[in-house]
């Protein structure tokens, strides 16, 4: 399989290419406008095949792309690929619209090629242990979920903050697929003493499926850089901060949960399970119908969270 990779930034070159070049079955093909890293990384990584132009990439025969350039770059690299009938994952968010995302789904329908959005929180592996909602995107058995994602003195654009950050709460918890504010509750503040009126430092929704109480915070001007997830059933709590280590309370006693030592941080995060994903829905060449609702859901209720405050 012939995967090219678009974008060798940051995230690229930290979560994705350890785990894509040691995949065996796999060929990467490399792109990026800048020449130096190129060159750097294809050495690195022994690969001899690559470019500076994604337009270059049909001809090089991939069967898949991934796309890790700036979110302001997602719709026109993906369009172009999906109009060509080529597999494309693009990291989260799609885009920073509900109607580009929407548009590029319509590219998704009518040449059959599978679009994969890159959440990696819906792959962290202890997670799903304990949690098994968040693997079948269903409230099942839970009371309440709430995820917290918090950060040290970021303060944010409204719309980069909503898509590229606060997304990740926001879409953990969209287990029942939500894409409206109808009975939702939202707070937000703004930053004190910042000029900017267009920047928000925190961001609260929650709202209710059936019985199950949803929540998803995000204070980027808080006290340190964390995150931390609550999940309540009958009778027991599950609590992580952290991707390796949690606890479970039940009946009143508590004991403690974490990963096997040595597990890779790649994995305990979901890097590593959601490529696994990936390139089963290339071989496949489909991704089920619920997976692709729940993609469009939560960015279009970013796109309302996002109206709703811009016009407050």
């Amino acid at each position: 399989m012939r995967i090219g990779v678009i974008g060798l930034g940051d995230i690229a070159l930290k979560a994705y290419m350890p785990i894509l070049a040691n995949l065996k079955g796999v060929e990467l093909v490399l792109c990026t406008r800048n020449a130096e890293v190129l060159h750097a990384v294809s050495e690195q990584y022994r690969i001899k095949e690559y470019c500076l132009d994604y337009h270059s990439l049909p001809m090089m025969n991939v069967d898949a792309v991934m796309i890790h350039a700036a979110t302001s770059a997602h719709f026109n690299i993906a369009s172009y690929f999906l109009k060509q009938g080529i597999a494309t994952f693009v990291d989260k968010p799609l885009a920073d619209s509900a109607k580009q995302v929407e548009q590029l789904y319509e590219y998704s329908y009518s040449s059959g090629a599978p679009l994969y959005v890159g959440f990696n929180r819906r792959h962290i592996p202890l997670f799903n242990q304990h949690i098994p909602e968040l693997k079948i995107s269903s409230v099942g058995a839970l009371t309440s979920l709430r995820w917290e994602k918090h950060r040290h003195n970021l303060p944010g654009e409204l719309r980069t903050f909503i898509f590229d950050d606060f997304i990740h709460p926001l879409d953990s918890i969209n287990l029942d697929s939500r894409s409206r504010l109808d009975d939702l509750n939202l707070t937000f503040q703004k930053p004190a003493n910042r000029a900017n009126e267009n920047e928000l430092s925190r961001l609260d929704i929650q709202w209710q499926a059936g019985e199950t109480i949803l929540h998803a915070s995000m204070n980027r001007s808080f006290g340190v850089t964390c995150e931390n997830v609550m999940a309540c059933y009958e009778n027991k709590t599950v609590k992580f901060d952290s991707f390796v280590d949690g606890q479970v309370w039940s009946n009143g006693q508590k004991s403690t949960i974490s990963l096997k030592d040595w597990t890779p941080m790649l994995t305990s995060k979901g890097f590593e399970s959601m490529i696994k994903d990936w390139l089963e829905v290339v071989q496949r060449g489909s991704i089920e119908q619920n997976i692709i609702e729940r993609n469009i859901a939560t960015h279009r209720l970013a796109e309302s969270v996002y109206q709703y405050i811009v016009t407050r």
